[in-house]
């Protein structure tokens, strides 16, 4: 489904975040994206949407050639895959119910949406993936009136108003504690598991990512060094992975 190819990026300045980075990804799985901070995950993800622009490589997406797609072909592609962000990336002074339609804007009338006009049938399905999500009571408050854990769900509806294929998680549980982060991940669980949405999730704990991914890479200076099972990140590995002096948690 997702084939990546030689991937590098070189930001201005000359600092290379990603470095002739390759691996695939089957329909239907969830992919945890592992390293230090600063190792390239996020310029991963951002990547593959094209959020950020690769320097050099392929990305393959149901074989379509992503990183030679036009900006309208771009449009289109990205319907199908849903971003969740690490700060949420609300309209903190919008209403809740606002924050997930936006997750309709590449399928509606560009003039209509710039009205926070919507078709009833997608107000109706915002509804159903806020209470998907638990918290449909939260939907006429605005976005800085939630807790962080709240406001990712948030997140999450926004992602499945795109009736995403494939769902780019971003560390999305870098800034909650351990108890919302299991809840966000159950989240993300029940959308890979159910509906069969391929997941590709950055994270920084281990514990999460052997309770909750089926396969893992791991992401060094830019470059790949790990691309298997979670249960074969051994202490070794580990340490290969964030440092010598790496205490493993999980």
């Amino acid at each position: 489904m997702l084939e990546v190819r030689n991937l590098s990026k070189t930001y201005d300045g000359g600092m290379q975040a990603l470095k002739n980075v390759s691996f695939s990804v089957k329909q239907g799985e969830f992919l945890a994206v592992i390293g230090l901070s600063g190792s390239g995950k996020s310029t991963l993800l951002r990547c593959i949407n094209r959020l950020i622009e690769p320097t050099s490589g392929q990305i393959l997406w149901n074989g379509q050639d992503i990183t030679a797609a036009s900006q309208d072909e771009m449009r289109h592609i990205r319907r199908k895959i849903g971003m969740v962000f690490q700060h949420f990336n609300l309209v903190s002074r919008s209403k809740v119910l606002t924050n997930v339609l936006a997750g309709r804007l590449g399928y509606v009338n560009p003039i209509l949406s710039a009205f926070n006009r919507f078709p009833e049938s997608d107000v109706q399905m915002a509804l159903s993936q806020l209470d998907r999500v638990g918290i449909k009571n939260q939907a006429y408050k605005r976005a800085d009136e939630l807790s962080g854990g709240q406001q990712q769900r948030v997140g999450i509806a926004r992602a499945m108003m795109q009736e995403p294929t494939m769902v780019l998680a971003d560390e999305p549980v870098a800034s909650l504690d351990p108890v919302l982060a299991h809840s966000i991940m159950q989240h993300l669980e029940e959308i890979n598991k159910q509906e069969g949405v391929t997941v590709l999730c950055s994270l920084h704990f281990l514990d999460l990512v052997h309770r909750y991914a089926d396969r893992a890479i791991a992401l060094k200076e830019g470059a790949l060094m790990f691309d298997g099972p979670p249960n074969q990140i051994n202490d070794e590995k580990f340490r290969e992975i964030y440092g010598k002096d790496a205490e493993r948690i999980g």
